[in-house]
């Protein structure tokens, strides 16, 4: 078979559907698409494993500024809300088709900062349905009382952020605007951005998007399909009071801060934080809130924007389990639970030469009862990975001689299709994955044997009690002979001509 796409995560990525019409980002079909992507590989920031990287030797200094900077200089003795993480249900998206007609659309301010596709300056060609979303929709858009419509809300533009998101998951391509606005049959935003979803790349150096510090949004909400598998699997986004001026951290490109904020305990855009480890994640929290308690410990936030408060991004979504209060007892997340990290650069961490790689051998099948011999392989040039093999998918157990050899045994439970992952961690780049499918079958190969005045009748495969029965001639009357839940049996031997068979359950 196809080698299998394998995120970050682990987790084994479906046939990527066919978008053939814009499709609203709260929806199950959405679900199925996005499931299915690889945002940026896996090498990719927004994709890194930070869990291990050292903390700043100032962390403890930039923290106690922002803190500082939330409550303008007045230190309370109880933690104010502010000082607490917030969550805005405000950026959606939409997918769309790679033949998703282009439009017209102007930027208004800062059009040396857009790419334009082709447009002719300050405008750009973007691919935008009718039905796209802006920033905020459809949570708490009230006119006189009444909820706006979607088609209200494009063009009303009340002064806000309005973000506006395209994907089109067909050749990988991602449109972002700031500002975005429908004045009439025409569209406009402040500027617009498109980022490449299958490479590293970045916007060029010194280019803002529609985040202050050039980085991409879509691959930093928190989404429903992925908080409803129990873990987001890549960093967030955060907003941070003051940032500091002229300086900008791989993979950000951008800075946006006065001359006057040039301590170094200010975050720069593009800082990574980090739910510290000794934060440990209540059980009673909802499924939902431990997968994004997860990401902050294993991706981490990195600053984005400049803001009123110490927020993330989520994408509104009916759906949400308790609406808006889905993520209630994240607010209980205090600046101080977090550290501010030391991050990787360009060539460094996952992006660095070395990587190990890992393969899993070819599919197989085997007969129930009988074990599968694995024959992996990991190649690395630097540090030994933990290799460790894992019953990834499978109707029952799996049982492995050792799981941390590439060629090992496995022997399973009951028959069906399994799906066993081998991965090579070596703690720097991404976790090396690739997957073997064992087809388990209850087919029963069946041998016979002279035992001196006996008949062996021996076999494999199939499920007990087994049945073994025996016919005199062609076609067959079969009769049984022996029930038994042993793989063998034997039987006295005669002069007389005979066929046998065994059956299972």
């Amino acid at each position: 078979m196809p080698a299998e796409r394998i995120n970050q995560e682990g987790r084994i990525l479906g046939a990527l559907p066919v978008v053939a019409n814009a499709i609203l980002f709260n929806t199950n079909n959405a679900d199925a698409v996005v499931s299915a992507m690889q945002i940026f590989p896996v090498t990719n920031p927004w994709n890194e494993c930070i869990s291990n990287r050292p903390a700043l030797v100032n962390s403890d200094a930039m923290l106690a500024q922002m803190m500082f900077d939330f409550t303008n200089g007045l230190l309370a003795a109880s933690i104010p809300s502010h000082l607490k993480l917030h969550i805005n249900f405000e950026m959606n998206y939409v997918l769309v088709p790679d033949n998703q007609l282009l439009v017209s659309n102007q930027f208004v301010t800062y059009p040396d900062d857009s790419d334009l596709n082709s447009g002719v300056y300050p405008y750009g060609l973007y691919p935008i349905p009718t039905n796209q979303p802006i920033e905020e929709w459809p949570l708490g858009l009230i006119a006189n009382g009444t909820p706006q419509t979607l088609s209200q809300w494009q063009t009303n533009d009340d002064g806000t952020d309005r973000h506006s998101i395209m994907v089109q998951p067909g050749n990988g391509t991602l449109w972002e605007t700031w500002n975005a606005a429908r004045v009439g049959t025409n569209w406009q935003a402040a500027n617009g951005a498109i980022f490449n979803l299958n490479t590293n790349s970045l916007r060029p150096q010194g280019l803002t998007s529609g985040d202050a510090a050039g980085l991409p949004m879509f691959p930093a909400l928190v989404r429903y399909d992925e908080a409803e598998r129990g873990m987001v699997e890549h960093a967030l986004r955060v907003t941070v009071k003051r940032s500091r001026y002229n300086n900008y951290i791989y993979p950000a490109t951008h800075y946006a801060a006065p001359s006057a904020n040039t301590s170094t305990n200010l975050p720069a855009m593009g800082q990574r934080l980090r739910l510290k480890s000794s934060f440990l994640i209540p059980a009673n929290w909802t499924k939902e809130e431990k997968a994004v308690a997860l990401a902050f410990k294993k991706y981490g936030a990195l600053v984005a924007d400049n803001g009123s408060v110490f927020g993330i991004s989520v994408a509104p979504d009916d759906r949400w389990p308790n609406g808006v209060n889905a993520f209630n007892n994240l607010l209980s997340i205090v600046i101080t639970n977090f550290e501010v990290i030391q991050t990787t650069g360009l060539n460094e961490g996952p992006r660095s030469a070395g990587a190990p790689s890992a393969n899993a051998g070819a599919d197989q099948t085997v007969l129930f009862g009988q074990a599968a011999a694995l024959t992996g392989a990991v190649n690395f040039s630097n540090a030994p990975p933990v290799i460790f093999w894992k019953n990834y998918s499978g109707p029952g157990t799996v049982t492995l001689v050792n799981a941390a050899q590439t060629n090992t045994t496995a022997t399973f439970s009951t028959p069906g299709i399994y799906t066993l992952e081998l991965s090579a961690d070596d703690s720097v780049h991404a976790v090396a994955y690739d997957a073997v499918v064992i087809t388990v079958t209850n087919i029963i190969s069946v041998s016979i044997a002279r035992a001196g005045t006996n008949v062996n009748v021996s076999w494999l495969g199939g499920v007990a009690p087994f049945v073994v029965q025996r016919t005199g001639a062609l076609p067959p009357m079969w009769n049984d002979l022996v029930t038994t839940s042993a793989n063998s049996t034997n039987l006295p031997a005669t002069n007389a001509t005979g066929f046998f068979r065994v059956k299972g359950q």
